[in-house]
């Protein structure tokens, strides 16, 4: 997609805006889910001010993953941007392929594609569409605040259901639950892949971490749920922060909380610090937990990710405690295991870019988190 095509209305310098209103609306809420309006004219970097929600047609929707082996060869994401404002996201860095920043804005400029399910039905139903795995929430949340006003996942996964085509779904909101009887009513004609996302039960971290999200045991909340349901549920334990949310106590709540709510398998994943979520990240550890500072500048000195050394012992604790209480038994469905690099957890991720393109410049689009998602 080239962003510069969305330019559809003027302003009052009689410039092109970078992102115009769209119409027709779809079917909303009767809130706005704590989302103003923008103001007339282009949206600007940097400004402070209240999280707004901006409307735009994509010229696509199914995003193909490049690279020569991808997770996911499909994704789609119905938002960019995202109100859930996780400090160390690490798709921060795709809204600076919109001329936003990283920061503030990702958190509070949240770009809607109202067509999403016009879209997506158009490209399922192309003869040259195979059927393929596609996979949501892999960049930003599906289930984040905006969805409640904007009910795109409902049509999303309508369109999935009705041309049976395998999905997959990984989130941290509860709204979730909304669509039970639609995934119900999925899983019964394809394969549908359902994870949760909880890197930690502890409400303290949870607080300034990750401001905009449900609570971690609200979240396993939906575990339970769609388990109860017959809709099998993994947990990606992911970011594990270092000095944070490592140690074997938090370590073995977390597990031991996953365990109770039901799910099968839960995946590991130690924190990494892209571009853009790295100087996030690291204003938010300065401001909050300065002591850390330097066990970071050791961690994370040389990259974007910890030391293979480190990861290990993370990881195979977290393995070791889940053996312990059930999970991650031979056979059991695989849902989120190998995020974030091999089968443990560790080394490089593979986030890799979708099929969208920043205004003005080559192809990289919406990068995207590795998960092995059940597929068919």
């Amino acid at each position: 997609m080239r962003w510069e095509n969305l330019r559809e209305e003027t302003d009052h310098t009689g410039q092109r805006a970078l992102f115009a209103p769209a119409a027709p609306a779809p079917s909303r809420g009767t809130g706005r889910a704590g989302l103003g309006a923008p103001a007339p004219g282009p949206v600007l970097a940097g400004q402070d001010g209240e999280a707004v929600a901006i409307e735009i047609r994509a010229r696509s929707v199914i995003n193909r993953v490049p690279g020569d082996d991808p997770m996911f060869r499909w994704t789609l994401n119905p938002y960019r941007g995202c109100s859930h404002a996780c400090v160390y996201c690490f798709a921060r860095r795709t809204h600076e392929y919109l001329d936003l920043d990283s920061g503030h804005d990702f958190d509070t400029r949240i770009l809607v594609k109202v067509n999403a399910v016009e879209r997506l039905r158009a490209e399922l139903a192309r003869p040259s569409w195979t059927g393929e795995h596609i996979a949501m929430g892999t960049n930003t949340d599906p289930y984040q605040r905006a969805e409640g006003r904007y009910r795109l996942m409902p049509g999303i996964i309508s369109a999935l259901r009705d041309t049976a085509n395998p999905f997959s779904i990984l989130t941290k909101g509860t709204l979730v639950l909304r669509d039970l009887p639609l995934l119900e009513q999925a899983a019964r004609v394809t394969r549908v892949g359902m994870a949760v996302s909880v890197g930690s039960v502890d409400p303290r971290v949870w607080r300034t971490v990750e401001p905009g999200t449900p609570r971690p045991r609200a979240r396993l909340g939906v575990v339970r749920a769609l388990s109860e349901r017959g809709l099998e549920c993994s947990v990606l334990m992911a970011p594990i922060l270092p000095g944070l949310t490592d140690s074997a106590e938090q370590i073995e709540e977390t597990v031991a909380a996953i365990a109770e709510a039901g799910a099968k398998r839960v995946s590991p994943v130690v924190l990494h610090l892209r571009p853009g979520a790295r100087e996030w990240y690291r204003a938010w550890l300065a401001r909050e937990h300065p002591r850390l500072l330097p066990l970071y500048r050791e961690l994370y000195g040389g990259g974007s990710y910890a030391p293979r050394s480190y990861q290990r012992i993370v990881t195979t604790a977290v393995r070791e405690i889940a053996a312990r209480y059930g999970l991650n038994r031979p056979g059991s469905p695989r849902g989120t295991e190998g995020a974030g690099g091999d089968e443990a957890g560790e080394g490089r991720s593979g986030e890799a870019g979708g099929g969208e393109a920043p205004a003005g410049g080559a192809a990289r689009g919406d990068e995207q988190l590795r998960l092995d998602l059940p597929v068919a």
